[in-house]
């Protein structure tokens, strides 16, 4: 079973055509790390680490996407570094959540609605935010408030409502076109209130910082290799075993990770076959990899077509986008225990290169339950 570790063996390995193709996407470096451990500290060393050795001699992997410079630092020794802890919590709601205190309990008086109305599904509502990010944007409020209990009909029904609410929002501003659907799992994912929701905005103008710096990367490649970007990134997850299935779509498990257990899934829209996929993967992750609080985001190509013109220069500029091959992208990210005094993100991650400290490989294992 290869690791991370192997990572330039199952590189050098590959045939040539393969090998330029995953080269000229990612550059790989592997480095040792060495330390001494004095006297005194070596029993807690092999406590905490398993051996000594394991920790004067550490082999550190360097991912870096050379297409959209996302970047990781792969050691999965740091998985047993000691952190700071509170009292267990295996529940995402504070032991004292009750409905009183819980502001989603009962959206139609405890929350604000857009000036077009609520969206209603079978299993959420949506609410105008309060606190706005965007001059369309709303929470997707689920009837079930702890963010571990949904199903493959929950999810559907989330992604069918927050189509509606789109729908409206565009028939009420339709420069706004631009969709992204986020969901901070827990309180250790993000979420200002514990009760489970998502959130959706719609934008004018350009899409968000990130999305439009996807495609322009992609575009950039495609110029350069003539080939598409988003097919070769999985062809070449696919080379070195990191590719997977999730229903009837595909993904990997990203090299570059933002974040640990950084999984993308490949889809055609917001739709059901998207919403399955994203079920199995996340029920994998929580099932088998203990996952209790994570972070999704789905990036997907202008909703809706432009307006009829008006002439204005930011929507001439809108007009020449060129998303063609840019799939609908689920992405799923663990946050850490719930019960971790310090954040998972820190200054390296913020400014540098992101510090991963679980084995893409053993992540992708478990998502498809390799022996």
């Amino acid at each position: 079973m290869p690791t991370i570790v192997d990572l330039p063996e199952l590189i050098a390995g590959l045939p040539a055509e393969r090998r330029a193709r995953f080269e000229r996407i990612f550059r790989v470096d592997r480095v040792i790390g060495e330390c001494r451990v004095p006297e005194p500290m070596r029993p807690w060393v092999e406590s905490q680490f398993g051996s000594v050795a394991a920790v004067e001699r550490q082999d550190v992997v360097r991912v870096t996407n050379l297409v959209t410079f996302d970047g990781a630092l792969f050691n999965p020794l740091r998985r047993w570094r000691p952190v700071m802890l509170d009292e267990p919590a295996h529940a995402q709601l504070p032991a004292s959540h009750s409905p009183a205190e819980d502001l989603f309990a009962s959206p139609l008086e405890s929350t604000t609605e857009d000036v077009f109305g609520r969206v209603r599904g079978e299993h959420c509502i949506t609410a105008s935010n309060v606190a706005r990010w965007e001059g369309q944007c709303a929470v997707l409020i689920f009837d079930e408030p702890d963010p571990l209990a949904f199903t493959r009909a929950h999810l559907r029904d989330y992604f069918r409502a927050s189509l509606e609410w789109a729908r409206r929002a565009h028939r009420h501003d339709p420069q706004a076109r631009y969709f992204v659907w986020m969901w901070n799992g827990g309180p250790k994912g993000g979420a200002s209130i514990p009760h489970a929701h998502a959130q959706m905005g719609l934008g004018r103008g350009m899409h968000y910082a990130k999305v439009e710096m996807l495609r322009r990367a992609a575009l950039a490649y495609r110029a350069q290799h003539g080939a598409n970007y988003f097919d070769d990134l999985l062809a070449a997850h696919d080379d070195v075993g990191l590719g997977l299935c999730a229903g009837r779509l595909r993904g990997f498990v990203y090299l570059a990770a933002n974040r640990p257990k950084d999984t993308w899934i490949y889809g055609h829209a917001l739709d059901d076959d998207l919403a399955d996929a994203l079920h199995d993967v996340l029920r994998a992750l929580i099932a088998r990899m203990d996952m209790r609080a994570f972070d999704v985001g789905v990036l997907m190509p202008p909703l809706f077509p432009l307006p009829p013109s008006t002439g204005s220069g930011g929507e001439r500029e809108a007009s020449a986008e060129d998303w063609s091959g840019f799939p609908v992208i689920a992405r799923i990210g663990d946050r850490g225990a719930p019960e971790m005094r310090s954040s998972d993100i820190g200054a390296i991650d913020l400014y540098a290169h992101n510090a991963i400290s679980i084995d893409p490989f053993e992540v992708r294992r478990l998502l498809m339950d390799d022996d």
